[in-house]
């Protein structure tokens, strides 16, 4: 499993500003090794986010993003002391999700 993901959640007014981090390779599928031998293709492909367990949002992603994506989106109506969830999978069946508390 991949490591943690970073996550800053920060309420201001009515909308939250939610920051994400995320430990990933990325790998195109067209990149090669010392040998020679084309490095397979390793993505997130779908990235989703909840906030107080409804989603918020959800991303279809692709081999073109970079490694270790950062992600940033707006939550209206989150305030402080509620819980924002990340989760993502990748093309090889990984997954991962971590949440954290808006401040």
């Amino acid at each position: 499993m991949a490591d943690p993901m970073r996550i800053r959640a920060q309420a201001q007014g009515d909308k939250t500003t939610v920051r994400v981090l995320m430990s990933h390779e990325m790998e195109t599928g067209q990149r090669k090794d010392s040998a020679g031998k084309t490095v397979p293709a390793w993505f997130i492909q779908e990235v989703s986010a909840a906030h107080n367990g409804k989603t918020v949002m959800t991303a279809q992603w692709g081999p073109s993003v970079a490694k270790n994506p950062f992600l940033q989106f707006v939550i209206k109506g989150a305030k402080a002391g509620d819980k924002v969830a990340i989760s993502w999978k990748d093309n090889k069946g990984d997954s991962r999700s971590d949440e954290a508390v808006v401040s």
